[in-house]
């Protein structure tokens, strides 16, 4: 259930009498770490209030398409970006239909189609309309294209029949969403990754460092640790948790920084996102520098070349599959490229850095991955959590193809 820990998952109530459950299924999912935004349809709302849900998850309940107010910022597809995880319960017989026929005529259904994060369905419905060959028929069509099933369940229904069609209860369902993240992708593999800034000293006060804020790279460690892989993050100071199941490393410096990897080593993978300065002081203060009234306003700092962290180890004779990150400012692609052939890579990373909703301290990211034939591969703009598990599934792709 520790998948559940910061997952954003939208909840979304068809229009049943299992619908009283969801209630109980919102608890279990803020017990367990979730963030949980509701997405209710008319007939959902016939059964169990939206102020009943809005009060569990702490959030306004969405029921309406047309909003006025949502729209102006195009609420449903600011929805479908933000889920982890879309779950509808309870799911009925007329929901499952009008998803399987890609209809998109009320909040609901429109989110589905418009989000990429894992759809899932709890079904609830009468046994008789469960077994009918329509609902199964939809059923089916639906598990083609990719979205979960959780249940149904056996037992007695509220119309009196007993059969299939009951919607699991609340915490079966909390533990089918929590497998849902699970990915064993990179199981058995050893994942080094950098992330964050490196601070290089002046003097006892002042250093050198960067606007990033490490999110990329721990939103990588958490995604890697949920494929199964034994994960060592080294970080740069930065004001971030540790994922769960991630070794954590903390450094300051680029040399601190090389000296931590190649103690981790050896590894299957190495993903380099930390933003690692490229020059430092040749000489620290060991006092604090004060004006120099000869000198006018100007003060010369003489720089020295930090260590290439990426290229020394993906130089190494004993190199592991390396991924590299380009965090650039203007002609993106190309400076990306040169730095996949310059550093020996397997993979570059191009972030446009320069756009602020996906630069340093953003929530989310818009990506693109260079290969050595030079093939692209885009990674529309979504949160970096979501991004960040898209990334490791495709690297864990390319790495298994190698090894």
């Amino acid at each position: 259930m520790q998948r559940l820990y910061r997952k954003r998952i939208v909840l979304g109530v068809g229009g049943g009498i299992a619908a009283y459950k969801s209630a109980e299924l919102i608890r279990r999912l803020l017990e367990h770490g979730a963030q949980v935004r509701v997405v209710m349809t008319r007939g959902g709302a016939e059964f169990i209030t939206p102020l009943t849900l809005q009060a569990l998850s702490g959030h306004p309940v969405h029921m309406d398409l047309l909003d006025p107010a949502a729209e102006a910022a195009m609420g449903h597809i600011e929805l479908a970006k933000w889920a982890d995880l879309v779950l509808i319960a309870p799911a009925t017989a007329d929901l499952m239909a009008r998803m399987a026929q890609g209809m998109a005529d009320d909040l609901l259904t429109t989110l589905v189609l418009a989000t990429d994060a894992t759809v899932a369905v709890a079904p609830a419905m009468n046994q008789a309309m469960w077994r009918d060959p329509a609902t199964q028929a939809n059923l089916e069509l639906l598990k083609s294209r990719g979205i979960q099933v959780f249940g149904p369940a056996s037992g007695s229904q509220a119309c009196g029949d007993v059969g299939l069609g009951r919607m699991l209860e609340a915490t079966d369902l909390a533990w089918c969403a929590a497998e849902s993240f699970k990915r064993q992708a990179l199981t058995g593999k050893h994942v080094l990754i950098t992330a964050g800034p490196t601070q290089e000293n002046i003097d006892p006060v002042r250093y050198i460092t960067n606007h990033s804020s490490g999110k990329m790279g721990f939103a990588l460690a958490e995604a890697a640790a949920e494929a199964g892989a034994r994960v060592t993050l080294v970080t740069g100071p930065v004001h971030l948790p540790t994922p769960d199941r991630v070794s954590r490393i903390d450094v300051v410096s680029a040399r601190d920084m090389l000296a931590a990897c190649e103690a981790a080593k050896p590894c299957d993978l190495f993903i380099a996102s930390a933003a690692v300065a490229d020059y430092r002081p040749e000489v620290v203060a060991t006092q604090k520098l004060k004006k120099d009234p000869t000198t006018g306003d100007g003060m010369l700092l003489q720089m020295v070349r930090n260590p290439d962290i990426l290229a020394t180890i993906a130089g190494r004779a004993d190199r592991p599959f390396s991924v590299g990150f380009a965090a650039e400012t203007e002609h993106l692609l190309d400076y990306a490229t040169r730095k996949l052939k310059d550093k020996n890579l397997d993979l570059i990373v191009a972030n446009d850095v320069a756009n602020p909703s996906i630069g340093f301290n953003s929530e989310e990211n818009a990506l693109t991955v260079i290969d050595r034939q030079q093939h692209q591969t885009l990674f529309a703009q979504t949160s970096k959590g979501k991004i960040a598990r898209q990334l490791v599934a495709f690297i864990a792709e390319r790495l298994n193809q190698v090894q």
